[in-house]
C-alpha cells in the first residue's frame, strides 16, 4: 500500500484553537503521532508514558495524551503521542476509528466507513 498525506487540525484541549498540519496516513501505526513543539503550543499537556514498539523492532516510552482533532470536517477527542520535532506527524488506526475513516489507497483518499459493534439485536 502506497502512503499519502492527509490535512488533520489539531486543537488546544478545549477544541478553541486548531493548527493544522499534514499528517501521513498510516493505519500500522496504533496512535496519531505529533511534534511536542505543536502539542505544547496549543496547551496540550501528556498524561502518561507508555511505551512503543518501533519498525526497527526498537522500544521507547513518549508522553501520552489526548486533545480534540479535526479530520474531514469532523471533531472529536483523539489520543495522542508526543513524538521528536521534525518527524513526519502520523495519522494512526485509533484516530481513524474514532472518526469512522477508512483508507481508499488507491484514489489516496480517506473514506467514510461503518463503525462495528460487538453486539446484537437481541434482548438480554
Amino acid at each position: 500500500m502506497g502512503t499519502f498525506v492527509v490535512p488533520l487540525e489539531v486543537a488546544d484541549p478545549e477544541g478553541r484553537q486548531f493548527e493544522t498540519v499534514e499528517a501521513m496516513v498510516d493505519s500500522g501505526a496504533t496512535y496519531t503521532t505529533l511534534p511536542t513543539s505543536i502539542l505544547e503550543r496549543l496547551g496540550v499537556v501528556p498524561h502518561s508514558v507508555r511505551r512503543f514498539v518501533l519498525a526497527d523492532g526498537s522500544r521507547v516510552e513518549r508522553g501520552f495524551g489526548r486533545t480534540w482533532m479535526r479530520l474531514d470536517g469532523s471533531e472529536d477527542i483523539s489520543p495522542v503521542v508526543f513524538w521528536d520535532d521534525g518527524v513526519q506527524p502520523l495519522l494512526g488506526a485509533v484516530t481513524l476509528e474514532i472518526f469512522s475513516l477508512g483508507i481508499d489507497p488507491v484514489n489516496e483518499r480517506l473514506i467514510p466507513v461503518d463503525a462495528f459493534l460487538l453486539a446484537t439485536n437481541s434482548a438480554y
